[in-house]
C-alpha cells in the first residue's frame, strides 16, 4: 500500500469515527457507526433491521446485532419516551430481521391477543373485559372492577394484589391462579 493510499485510508476512517460519534451523542446509536463498525470488519456480529414504532423517542428502522432482544432495538431507536407502557412489551423476546416492535403509549389499545400469552395466561395488567371473563368466577361486573383497580392504581405487582379488588377471596383467588399471569 503506498503512502498516499494509506494516509487516505487514515482519514477515512478518522471520518467515519467521528460520524459514527457524532451520531452516537446522547446515546442514541447512529446507524453510520452499525455499518462502519461493520464495513471495516472490527465486529463479527451480523447486523440487521428491526422497525420499532410508538412511543420512542426516534421510531424508524434500526439496526441490532445477532442475539438483540426487543429491549436492545428501544434502545437503538433512542430510549422509551416517558409514559411509554413498556409494561405490556416483552422486552425479552429475542428479535429476528424485519420484526416490528410496536411501543404502546396512554390511550393506544392493545390488542387482546396481547393479553393472552403463548401458553394461555392471561395478562391481568392488560387483558380486556371479555378476555377477564374467560377466567372462573368472572363475569362482566367483576372484570370491569378489575380493570377499575388496574387503572385507579396502576399495575398488578403481583396475584395476590387481585385480593384488593372487591368480589376477589382467596377461593376466587386460588381458581384463577395458574391461569393468569403478572404482569
Amino acid at each position: 500500500m503506498s503512502r498516499i493510499q494509506g494516509t487516505a485510508l487514515g482519514l477515512l476512517v478518522t471520518a467515519v469515527l467521528l460520524g459514527a460519534g457524532v451520531g452516537a451523542v446522547g446515546g442514541q446509536p447512529s446507524s453510520t457507526e452499525s455499518t462502519a463498525t461493520t464495513a471495516a470488519g472490527r465486529t463479527s456480529a451480523e447486523t440487521f433491521p428491526v422497525y420499532v414504532s410508538g412511543w420512542v423517542s426516534m421510531p424508524g428502522v434500526v439496526q441490532v446485532t445477532e442475539g438483540a432482544i426487543v429491549a436492545d432495538a428501544v434502545a437503538a431507536a433512542g430510549g422509551a419516551m416517558e409514559g411509554a407502557l413498556l409494561d405490556t412489551v416483552n422486552l425479552a423476546r429475542p428479535l429476528v430481521a424485519g420484526d416490528h416492535v410496536q411501543i404502546p403509549g396512554p390511550g393506544d389499545s392493545i390488542s387482546v391477543s396481547s393479553a393472552t400469552d403463548s401458553g394461555g395466561l392471561i395478562s391481568i395488567n392488560l387483558a380486556d373485559v371479555s378476555t377477564l371473563e374467560q377466567l372462573p368466577g368472572v363475569g362482566p361486573v367483576l372484570a370491569e372492577r378489575i380493570i377499575d383497580h388496574r387503572e385507579a392504581n396502576g399495575p398488578f405487582e403481583a396475584a395476590e394484589d387481585l385480593l384488593e379488588v372487591p368480589g376477589i377471596g382467596e377461593a376466587k383467588l386460588a381458581s384463577m391462579r395458574d391461569l393468569i399471569r403478572v404482569p
